[in-house]
């Protein structure tokens, strides 16, 4: 029996307020649902993050070990987090520099849907800031920037996000299809068929 943990992801301090509901394996490795939420929020995975619950970090450790950093992200899974902390609400930290601050709310656990691949996309709305935009006060004049015409760094912000920039849209087609990469991915791979005893 698979069981799946239905998580809702806020991104805090920033309006519009970015929101994904998503399903994944109650014992998904937490360096894979780092993975997960990059995919379901649209970062490029090219920073430092953390998951935070109680005292607790887990993320990437130093690999000189010249500081107490946090836990090895990939040796620990989300059910095993829950079960020690007793919590029910995880924080994400992505990109210390910008400090993008995410709250995981574990809503529910049922078990996997016959058929169904994993992680899962059930809504989202709100766009992901552009990476690099200075967290969420740069966020904010980026916003102000790009809706006024008259604003000095108009042209400017709207030649580096790209030439359109909509912060109501998730962009959900493209997380189903970054998370259908994901499920690919990791799925098992099948055993190799055994030689049969005696064959040279």
């Amino acid at each position: 029996m698979t069981l799946i943990a239905r998580l809702r992801i806020l991104l805090n301090d920033v309006d519009p307020q970015p929101m994904r509901h998503i399903e994944v394996p109650l014992k998904i490795r937490l360096d894979r649902l780092h993975e997960v939420i990059q995919a379901a929020m649209g970062w490029t995975d090219t920073h430092l993050y953390e998951f935070r619950a109680g005292d607790a970090g887990w993320g990437m450790p130093d690999p000189d070990g010249f500081y107490d950093g946090p836990m090895p992200a990939k040796k620990a899974t989300l059910q095993k987090v829950l079960e020690d902390t007793g919590t029910r609400t995880i924080h994400y930290v992505y990109d210390f520099g910008d400090d993008w601050d995410h709250s995981i709310r574990i809503e529910k656990v049922n078990e996997a849907v016959p058929g169904v691949t994993y992680p899962r996309l059930l809504k989202a709305s709100g766009a992901c800031p552009p990476e690099d935009v200075g967290g969420a006060p740069g966020y904010e004049e980026f916003l102000v920037a790009l809706a006024d015409p008259d604003h000095e760094q108009h042209e400017d912000m709207v030649r580096w996000s790209g030439g359109s920039f909509d912060p109501e849209d998730a962009c959900s087609d493209s997380i189903v299809e970054r998370f259908d990469r994901l499920a690919k991915r990791w799925a098992p791979r099948p055993a190799k068929p055994k030689a049969p005893k005696g064959a040279p």
